[in-house]
């Protein structure tokens, strides 16, 4: 049984602006996406301030903030303490 492609990646820029990087794909791909901007040289300097994952519902699943890490979910959450 194959995942539902059903998860977008976004990433957000200082201006506000964002790109759609990545839609209906699956879960795996999307972190894998996911997990490269989040160590871009952008990310890196700033200029991709955000980085998101969004469900087939358009829930966000997944957020990174430059300066701050993976802001969701959070810690306790990864680990299965919520």
């Amino acid at each position: 049984m194959t995942e539902r492609p059903e998860f977008s990646v976004y990433q957000f820029f200082p201006d506000d602006s964002y790109e759609r990087v990545r839609s209906f794909v699956c879960g795996e791909d999307a972190v894998d996406v996911a997990m490269r901007l989040t160590r871009s040289l952008g990310a890196r300097i700033g200029t991709t301030r955000r980085v998101i994952i969004t469900d087939g519902d358009d829930f966000c699943c997944f957020e990174w903030k430059y300066g701050e890490g993976i802001t969701f979910p959070t810690p306790e959450e990864r680990h299965g303490r919520t």
